[in-house]
């Protein structure tokens, strides 16, 4: 029943957004409201506490400001673009799969890497590959396909190395890739096109890379031992029978041309058609990884995957819809009881007190605090755009961006409770608040590092 209901919201959501002259606004609220009674009490416990007190929040500023009954249904069905975005990026790691990318992982290890250093600048840099196409499944699938690597590797804490490398490399083109959600929901929010600020966020995700590799490699400048590991010879000849005779080394560099390829088909298409930037992603999405999958010469594979994602969506999904549609109705609710206007007003008054300088410095620490009371990035920055409009507070909506997504960055890589650090700390059978420790003083500096920036920037606009 919930796969159903999951599938035809979804279908429903880019149907309204491609023919809004159908106006199904009212079945997609109503649809929306019964998949959070129907998720409610099947969803984790914290889920459903969060989700709960969104609602309650959201059901007391629709009572106090004397809305009408239909707003209380109207109000469900925000945030329906990033589930749709959540539910339909996977599905650009299928490719993935099917090219065996990670054999070739092991064979660029073998040849290349002769220090530890280089393998943590390696495992780093996959990480933010990987990370722009296949979101959360980033991390196993580094982590798999590197960590054989370390046994003929003298490293002192192997989990502690395998956890900063893969979680920093994962956490950088958060700032910027495409088929990230928190980019989709702040330039939606902010009103600012994603191909204009590139300019400003792809240098702050280099800096943190540098920075990832400077700090991370400095201690670790030991040599590869000159003995062989027979599992990583046998993972190795493994993979490559299963590629054939396509050198895997070589088809591991088709995700840098597919990423490239993905990016400015996203940039021309953002620029000629009016549809929201996270809709136009999700349409992309299915199409885009059909075609890599042809010139691997496994369509029917593909086939195959794509009809095992949306069988299996539904289970592993009720938590994000709960809790999303829970936070879009609260949203919602801030707009038609007007709360957003108060918010205005003390942004505005604390602007005028503090200083711009001051207010954009301390920006960022404000999803890095909501991670830490267990809200997801994506849900914080919705709730802080609907009380940040750049046109009444008065600074460069790209400014705004920039802030808040480098926030955002910040909290994945220290948020004990989101998915990264969880899935993380699940494979590397450590807590995780051990794992944010592990990132703790790098997020720090990166967040100086940004702080720094931003001053720069506004000086620049103002």
């Amino acid at each position: 029943m919930l796969r159903l209901m999951f599938f035809l919201v979804i279908v429903l959501y880019l149907l309204s957004v491609l023919f809004p002259q159908l106006d199904i606004g009212v079945i997609l609220s109503v649809l929306s409201l019964l998949i959070v009674l129907f998720t409610l009490f099947q969803a984790k416990r914290f889920v459903q506490i969060l989700g709960s007190t969104f609602l309650i929040l959201g059901l007391i500023l629709l009572w106090t400001s004397g809305a009408r009954w239909q707003d209380y249904i109207f109000s469900f069905g925000p945030m329906l673009d990033l589930l749709t975005m959540f539910t339909l990026v996977p599905i650009l790691g299928i490719p993935i799969k099917l090219g065996g990318y990670s054999g070739g992982i092991q064979t660029i290890i073998q040849k290349k890497v002769k220090t530890s250093g280089q393998l943590y600048m390696i495992t780093s840099g996959f990480s933010y590959f990987f990370s722009i196409f296949m979101n959360l499944a980033t991390l196993p699938m580094t982590y798999y396909s590197i960590r054989p690597s370390l046994d003929i590797i003298p490293v002192q804490n192997k989990e502690r190395f395998m956890s900063r490398a893969i979680t920093r490399g994962f956490a950088m083109p958060l700032l910027w890739a495409p088929v990230t959600p928190i980019v989709g929901i702040v330039i939606t929010m902010t009103g600012v096109s994603w191909a204009s600020i590139l300019p400003y966020v792809i240098p702050l995700s280099v800096v943190g890379m540098g920075m990832d590799w400077y700090l991370g490699a400095r201690k670790s400048k030991m040599m590869i031992q000159t003995q062989k590991n027979p599992s990583i010879h046998e993972t190795a000849a493994t993979a490559e029978v299963k590629a054939g005779q396509v050198d895997r080394s070589k088809r591991v560099f088709q995700i840098l041309l597919a990423i490239i390829i993905f990016n400015v088909i996203i940039s021309l298409i953002e620029k000629k058609f009016p549809y929201p930037f996270l809709t136009l992603v999700s349409l992309m999405v299915i199409p885009f990884a059909f075609s890599w999958s042809l010139c691997l010469k496994q369509g029917k594979e593909f086939g195959a995957h794509l009809l095992q994602h949306f069988q299996n969506f539904s289970v592993s999904m009720k938590d994000q819809f709960f809790i999303y549609l829970s936070a879009g109705f609260f949203i919602s609710t801030i707009n038609v009881s007007h709360t957003n206007e108060w918010l205005d007003s003390l942004v505005i008054k604390f602007i005028h007190v503090a200083g711009v300088e001051i207010f954009l410095i301390l920006l960022p620490l404000i999803p890095l605090a909501f991670a830490f009371l267990g809200l997801h990035p994506a849900v914080s920055l919705a709730l802080m755009t609907e009380g940040l409009n750049p046109a009444v507070i008065g600074i460069s909506p790209y400014i705004l961006t920039v802030a808040m997504l480098a926030g955002a960055v910040a909290s994945f890589l220290v948020g004990p409770y989101n998915a990264t650090l969880g899935l993380m700390s699940n494979i590397v059978k450590e807590s995780s608040y051990k794992v944010s420790n592990w990132n703790l003083s790098f997020a720090g500096l990166y967040i100086g590092c940004v702080m720094v920036y931003l001053f720069i920037l506004q000086m620049f606009f103002s």
